[in-house]
């Protein structure tokens, strides 16, 4: 369930960034009228903390703050990055391109802005414009956002090498310690994860469990290479860690995968049933979740029939490769095999090498009555990755 992921990586950079001046305390909120400067702050740290906690209550106090601090200055690029940042946590990503400009128009050197903007550009389809904000960004501003984004682009190409290089970059950049060190390691070990380098995935993440013990997002990656290593039990152990700590709809729907392959379904119903109810709490505070719900269905087959028409939402609002994929996958489950593989086409355009959009692909193919392009396909995502799927790793396997 990449798109959340996605989200959360951009909130945290964006936060990161403007944090540094440091936050304002509670105390100090309370006592007198908060300055620009301090709503500004409240309203990011509130954001950041809906991102660690996957308390999505918190994005409505981040929008108040934000808003209130715009109402003071108009001027306020930070606010309106904030903002920016904020729609794009919320999958609102037009909105997000539409205020991050509005920043630019105001600011048109100040780094962070390129940041926000290049990140609705991707959301929304618009490559060459993002990749081109992308360098913009690096240009004027060396470090772990930019690094991380070029990154990023490289890898949606399929410059896997590249990918790595840069987030080696940005690695360095975010220094030895604290939550962006352990997140710039998290993404170099999925990056390692998603060519099925296990012990190199590994590694990485253990790095970032040094740099900030109990980080969340390494903990669920390494739940990934314990599974891919038959650990089954250890996985769940570190995949209940992750949930316990962020409730987040990725991390849960994860558990209950991890109990249906350790024999435990009904466990994994449970947790499949608190997916939606996490994804209703989204929705109830402004996140926009059709792309994501529609995969986990589909994947799990729930709804199908509404999945697809979530999936051809998703896909209007977010003109994406994700959601390529997300609705070829949707509409092959529902087997409408001649119009899957269009889209399919479509998710790999840019060159892409994602083990599950070429095991798409091959379940298209094979819904077509191709069953040579079908084991084709099958053998491509099992050379990519071995392990890209708890759940349909196996299917692949035993396909190809």
């Amino acid at each position: 369930m990449r798109p959340f992921l996605l989200a959360g990586a951009v909130a945290a950079i964006v936060a990161t960034a403007l944090l540094a001046g440091g936050a304002v305390s509670r105390e100090d909120d309370a006592a007198a009228a908060p300055t620009t400067r301090e709503l500004v702050r409240l309203g990011l740290r509130e954001l950041d903390t809906a991102r660690r906690t996957g308390e999505p209550s918190r994005y409505a106090r981040s929008e108040a703050a934000l808003e209130q601090a715009l109402e003071q200055d108009p001027a306020e690029v930070q606010a309106l990055v904030g903002l920016a940042s904020l729609a794009n946590a919320r999958h609102d990503f037009r909105e997000g391109l539409a205020l991050a400009r509005r920043a630019h128009r105001l600011s048109p050197d100040t780094a962070v802005v390129y940041g926000a903007m290049g990140d609705a550009l991707v959301e929304l389809g618009r490559y060459r414009d993002a990749f081109e904000t992308f360098d913009r960004l690096a240009e004027l501003k060396p470090g772990i956002a930019a690094y991380s984004r070029v990154s990023y682009a490289r890898e949606l190409l399929g410059q896997t090498e590249g990918a790595l290089e840069a987030m080696t970059l940005a690695v360095d950049a975010a220094g030895g310690r604290g939550e962006t060190a352990a997140w710039a390691l998290t993404q170099l070990g999925k990056l390692h994860f998603s060519r099925g380098r296990l012990e190199r995935a590994e590694a990485e993440y253990r790095r970032a469990l040094a740099a900030l013990p109990g980080y969340v997002q390494a903990l669920d990656a390494l739940a990934h290479v314990q599974a891919a290593r038959g650990r089954l039990r250890r996985a769940i152990e570190l995949e209940q860690q992750a949930v316990q700590q962020s409730p987040l709809p990725q991390y849960v729907g994860t558990l209950g995968d991890l109990y249906r392959a350790a024999g435990r379904p009904g466990l994994a119903r449970e947790q499949y049933r608190l997916v939606g109810a996490i994804d209703r709490l989204f929705v109830a505070n402004g996140v926009e979740t059709d792309l994501e719900l529609a995969l986990f269905n589909v994947d799990h087959g729930v709804r199908l029939g509404e999945s697809l028409e979530r999936a051809r939402r998703a896909r209007q609002a977010r003109p994406s490769i994700e959601a390529d994929d997300v609705l070829a996958w949707a509409l092959v489950r529902n087997g409408r095999c001649g119009e899957a593989l269009r889209y399919s086409r479509s998710a790999l355009r840019l060159g892409t090498v994602d083990a599950a959009k070429f095991f798409h692909r091959g379940m298209i193919e094979r819904c077509l009555g191709r069953p040579v392009e079908a084991r084709s396909w099958f053998h491509k995502a099992l050379r990519t990755n071995r392990h890209f799927s708890i759940r349909w790793a196996p299917v692949a396997r035993e396909l190809s």
